[in-house]
């Protein structure tokens, strides 16, 4: 057998690479990660004293329901106008001799169809003023198509008939400066109206409303006419008297009787400024191609409705008559 030579162990065999790299640099993965020393703490900086300011106080914060009402209440509602023109009687005997509603007579089937008529045009108004629209929706033109279908006489018995619901101000309004015929319907005169107020911005218009013996019935005559009547009507004077009319009112209706649809253009001009329109149209007169023409003429108001005038019949065998009533 072949002797082998005894290993000397008392000499350790040099470092090999990694274990070099170890001992400098920790990165020998058999032997696990090394701590690397710590440094020597340095003594702490001495601290500066800042001087601390007091918090502010906060203040509770309100309710959000306390500062939507006190928010509310910075911007106060607008004040109504209140009419405060001159005073005149109707003269009764002229209404009943035009056919007219006479308030103090008794219930007849003239009366009780123009109550159907006022409750359409009262609901709209009510419905415009839950829609934020209200004064829009209390301002009611009423016209023709063409002369003699009886607008005026429609107008003026509408007007009659909702001064009788209680809490309510009506205002006629003769807006038809081509042939004015409200204040002669009603047997009053005046001479100052509308057309005053809308050429001079120094005119009150509250100041030329005509106060009446029927409970919550006032009048707005046409006023001086000129030759410059639609120019006035198409100003921005116009929407600042009938904002003034209605503003702050909410139990404030106004009537315009104007002139005919297809005679004169004060009708079209009023329609941007109203909320609600009556066409009145004489049955077996009015032709189609009229109301049509005529109810593209008010398109600017957005709700038209279609009153017939002088029916002699009615499909349905409706027909108000006497009944009889109690009291006064």
């Amino acid at each position: 057998m072949t002797e082998h030579s005894k290993i000397d162990r008392t000499h350790a065999r040099p470092a090999s690479l990694f274990e070099r790299a170890d001992a400098a640099f920790g990165l020998d993965p058999r032997s696990g990660p090394k701590v690397p020393p710590v440094a020597p703490a340095l003594p702490p900086a001495p601290e500066r004293a800042i001087p601390r300011q007091p918090a502010p106080t906060r203040q509770p914060e309100a309710p959000i329901a306390s500062r939507i009402s006190a928010d509310a209440s910075a911007a106060p509602a607008p004040q109504p106008v209140a009419f405060c023109g001159p005073f005149a009687r109707i003269d009764r005997d002229q209404l009943r001799d035009g056919g007219l509603i006479v308030p103090e007579d008794p219930v007849t089937g003239l009366l009780e169809e123009f109550r159907i008529v006022k409750r359409e045009l009262l609901a709209d108004a009510r419905a415009g003023g839950v829609a934020h629209d209200g004064a829009l929706a209390r301002r009611i033109l009423v016209c023709s198509p063409h002369p003699g279908e009886g607008k005026t006489y429609c107008a003026t018995n509408l007007a009659i008939a909702l001064a009788a619901e209680r809490g309510i101000e009506v205002l006629l309004v003769d807006a038809d400066m081509v042939k004015p015929s409200v204040t002669d319907r009603l047997g009053i005169e005046a001479e100052l109206g509308l057309m005053d107020a809308l050429a001079d911005s120094a005119v009150l218009p509250e100041e030329l409303v005509i106060a009446t013996d029927i409970e919550g019935l006032f009048v707005l005559p046409a006023g001086t006419a000129s030759r410059r009547d639609a120019e006035y009507l198409a100003s921005a004077r116009t929407a600042e008297v009938l904002d003034r009319l209605t503003e702050g009112a909410p139990d404030r209706i106004v009537i315009f009787d104007t002139p005919p649809a297809l005679a004169a253009s004060p009708a079209a001009e009023l329609a941007q400024h109203v909320g609600q329109a009556l066409l009145v149209v004489r049955a077996d007169q009015t032709s189609r191609p009229a109301l049509e023409d005529a109810q593209q003429l008010l398109s600017a108001c957005g709700n038209i409705k279609l009153l017939l005038n002088a029916a002699r019949y009615s499909p349905s065998g409706r027909r108000f008559g006497s009944y009889g009533t109690r009291g006064k």
